[in-house]
């Protein structure tokens, strides 16, 4: 059996803070401490392997029961991770406040018990804690029943009683749109946009969600920021920027003007501006687009903003949609220029990094180096997405990337190989539910292009290509390719023998 790499990937992922203060919580055990020699071992390793620690320290007692010692060291380093973010994050304050509660309840300690409650609760209102708050209300009432048998009456129990109610709706309220939020999430993360009728009717039918739709459903300013950004991300499925815009910019006024639960929910405003930024991409707003990369990245390291997790999308989001605004200007030059930096983040996050990040970015690399005309860099990245067998995530990238791929071969000349890829891409079209008829038209016309090797015949395939994708790209179902590749300007590339990188310039000279 492979020796696990748990041990190794937690302590890897420490910082230098961390590990200095896991080392200083340490210095203050007694007694032997083999763990230590096992961390410091295993930070010092590139990639773990167990066999060299174990012939390091094969003269050592502790590498008999290795395995216990690795699972000691584990739980102590999450227990001084646990120690480290205790007043740094609000769940962990409010863990804290109970527990001293608990204890003083315990001790008979009554009224700096009662105090120890009010704090906490001041806090779960302020950032809409209701699980804490629900569960300080519940210590509000044990030391209530305290406090009637020594006499004391002040406290209304039916006011406390009405805040119970008033705090479980509430949680019932934002768990309900979490549970929405999960559902058009799916869609998104599996198909990126909406492929076919079924599931646009699935959008359409969360979209008329009661709790979506309807005027003064959300209890919270957290339920009420969720509602907004499931409106945006129904809107963002079916490509209607105008909508997705309006509604991620009210998410974003709703968590600025609550500077709490903006810190409270970092992953969301992130998100929130990296749809906003989606929003001026398509809207061809370069300059409020480069000014909202700006601003995402700014927020790196803030309170509220510096965990690992959100720090993984800043990167990886702000590095793609950058790709993107690049791609959108015809500024291929400049984001082949951002290539090496961006695997260097990704090198530095290694396998934090999300599946559907390194996706995107692969795909967004691949289209960097066509543009500049270097199509076996190009097919090189492709070839990455094209043969990952991943059957769940992003599957309109992997689709579009069967269309892309046979472009990148025309222009490579692989003409004898084309009719094999056709009957590839054929396949997997066939295999999934899929409406639209632009790659189907697309994959033909290639083809065609590829048998006919007359200049003549290839100029009258591409003339009857163009007049045919034009018609089909005045279905906004259809305009979807172009989020991919910009079929309309390599056509025209083509016809007016001129880089494909001009022929995208070319469209906002004449828009």
């Amino acid at each position: 059996m492979k020796p696990s790499s748990e041990l190794f990937k937690l302590i890897k992922s420490l910082s230098k803070s961390e590990k200095r203060f896991f080392k200083l919580s340490s210095s203050l055990q007694s007694g032997e401490k083999n763990y230590l020699k096992i961390f410091d071992f295993i930070e010092g390793q590139d990639e773990y392997d167990e066999a060299e620690l174990k012939r390091t320290f094969q003269k050592e007692t502790f590498v008999k029961h290795l395995p216990s010692e690795k699972n000691h060291l584990y739980k102590l380093i999450l227990k001084s991770l646990r120690l480290y973010y205790s007043e740094q994050s609000i769940s962990s304050i409010l863990k804290q406040e109970i527990k001293n509660v608990e204890i003083l309840y315990s001790k008979a300690l009554y009224k700096e018990c009662e105090k120890f409650v009010k704090r906490a609760k001041s806090i779960a209102k302020k950032y809409e804690k209701f699980y804490y708050w629900f569960e300080l209300i519940s210590w509000e009432k044990l030391l209530l029943e305290s406090a009637y048998e020594s006499g004391e009456f002040g406290t209304d129990l039916d006011q406390l009683v009405e805040e119970e109610e008033m705090v479980i709706a509430k949680l019932r309220n934002l768990a309900e749109y979490t549970v929405i939020y999960s559902k058009i999430n799916l869609v998104f993360r599996s198909g990126g946009f909406t492929r076919n009728e079924k599931e646009r009717q699935v959008v359409a039918d969360i979209a008329d969600y009661h709790l979506i739709k309807g005027k003064d459903t959300a209890l919270s300013i957290k339920a009420a920021s969720i509602c907004y950004y499931i409106k945006g991300l129904c809107a963002a499925t079916n490509r209607n920027y105008e909508d997705s815009f309006q509604f991620f910019n009210r998410t974003r006024e709703i968590l600025d003007s609550n500077p709490y639960i903006k810190q409270d929910t970092g992953q969301r405003y992130v998100m929130t501006l990296f749809h906003l930024l989606r929003c001026h991409i398509d809207n061809s707003e370069f300059e409020e687009a480069e000014r909202l990369i700006a601003d995402v990245r700014s927020l790196s390291g803030k309170k509220g903003f510096n965990s690992i997790n959100i720090a993984l999308r800043i990167f990886g989001n702000s590095a793609y949609l950058e790709l993107m605004l690049l791609h959108k200007q015809g500024r291929f030059k400049d984001s082949v220029a951002l290539i090496p930096e961006i695997e260097q983040g990704q090198l530095d996050y290694g396998d934090k990094l999300s599946k559907e990040m390194e996706l995107l970015l692969t795909y967004s690399k691949a289209y960097s180096y066509f543009g500049t005309g270097e199509f076996k860099r190009s097919l090189h990245y492709l070839n990455e997405v094209l043969n990952d067998n991943e059957q769940n995530l992003r599957q309109d990238v992997y689709s579009f990337a069967r269309l892309f791929n046979l472009v990148i071969h025309y222009e490579l000349k692989n003409y004898d190989f084309i009719d094999y890829i056709v009957k590839s891409a054929n396949r997997y079209l066939s295999k999934h539910e899929r409406d639209y008829r632009i790659e189907t038209a697309c994959i033909g016309h290639i083809r065609k292009l590829a048998k006919d090797q007359l200049k003549d015949q290839r100029v009258e395939v591409l003339e009857k290509m163009e007049e045919e994708i034009r018609n089909l790209l005045q279905d906004h179902n259809e305009r979807v390719v172009l989020e991919y590749f910009d079929i309309s300007s390599w056509i025209r590339s083509k016809l007016e023998q001129i880089s494909f990188q001009d022929a995208v310039q070319q469209q906002f000279v004449h828009a």
